[in-house]
């Protein structure tokens, strides 16, 4: 019997000192996937290059990894997916870093961090909303929120509000809303706009950075955000890339990228240049 141990342990050992040692994947190209439809995120410019935060963050980081920066856009609601299956490398796509999302994918630090919340017209009942114009932090935990969000449910209570759907707001909006309105999802953001500016719905909700370009394209100079700017761990860690989980070393090189975009400024740069604020995260995790 020992004799018998012994050899299969020979013959383990044997085994894996044959084995082909696993090697780190050489980076030289990395493709990156995006919507192209969430401005000032992404954007599809005219000529159908791609522009927006994003873009312009992606292109320093992979310069200063000294890689090939390739992009491709992706409906939102296959956005995992697609990565999971290869289809691209990373998604950058104002994806928000959530304990659900962790257990598919592997995040580095965030490259950002920002508020969200509901956005009608302007000659809405809803324009005076209590807390318009403050900011809120929300926490996810219900004993903590309860006060704000029953102002919010008062105020909301037989409305109609549009969502982007596969969203870290989606669940948010449902949750808290559910019961005392009417929830219409959307593939895209600027579909829930259309359905604002043509009174079909009453609020739509998404980040507020959005909104802020939102507002200014042709045929949305009469919505404005309604009720307050809601942040806060709520929303996760902030926002930043996605990996798969067995590409740790892709996802290292853009963690320390990420780290000295933010520490030379080039990240306040990018964000006040597209956002008109510093969505710069408040801390690295």
């Amino acid at each position: 019997m020992k004799k018998t141990v012994a050899i299969s342990a020979f013959l383990a050992l044997a085994a894996f000192a044959a084995a082909p040692e696993v090697q780190a994947k050489d980076w030289k190209t990395v493709t990156i996937g995006l919507e192209g439809d969430y401005e000032p995120w992404n954007l599809t410019k005219p000529d159908g290059t791609l522009g927006g935060f994003e873009i312009e963050l992606a292109n320093d980081l992979c310069a200063r990894m000294k890689v090939e920066c390739k992009y491709i856009a992706q409906d939102w609601d296959g956005m995992i997916a697609g990565l999971n299956a290869g289809k691209f490398d990373v998604i950058m796509d104002a994806m928000s870093i959530t304990p659900e999302r962790e257990q598919q994918i592997a995040f580095s630090r965030p490259y950002a961090q920002t508020p969200a919340g509901f956005a009608g017209l302007k000659s809405s009942d809803l324009a005076k909303m209590d807390g318009t114009g403050t900011m809120v932090s929300l926490t996810g935990d219900a004993a903590h929120d309860k006060a704000t969000v029953e102002i919010l449910r008062k105020a909301l209570k037989g409305k109609t509000i549009g969502i982007q759907t596969a969203t870290v707001y989606t669940d948010f909006v449902k949750n808290n809303f559910g019961d005392i309105a009417t929830i219409t999802e959307y593939k895209t953001a600027p579909e829930h706009d259309l359905d604002v500016t043509a009174n079909r719905i009453d609020v739509a909700f998404d980040d507020d950075t959005y909104f802020t370009s939102a507002f200014a394209k042709p045929g949305n100079d009469q919505m404005v955000l309604v009720g307050p700017q809601i942040g806060g761990s709520i929303w996760g860690k902030g926002i930043g890339p996605g990996f798969r989980k067995d590409d740790a070393d892709l996802r290292d090189k853009f963690d320390k990228a990420i780290a000295d975009a933010i520490a030379d400024g080039t990240v306040k740069k990018l964000s006040l240049k597209w956002f008109k604020l510093d969505v710069t995260p408040a801390a690295t995790p």
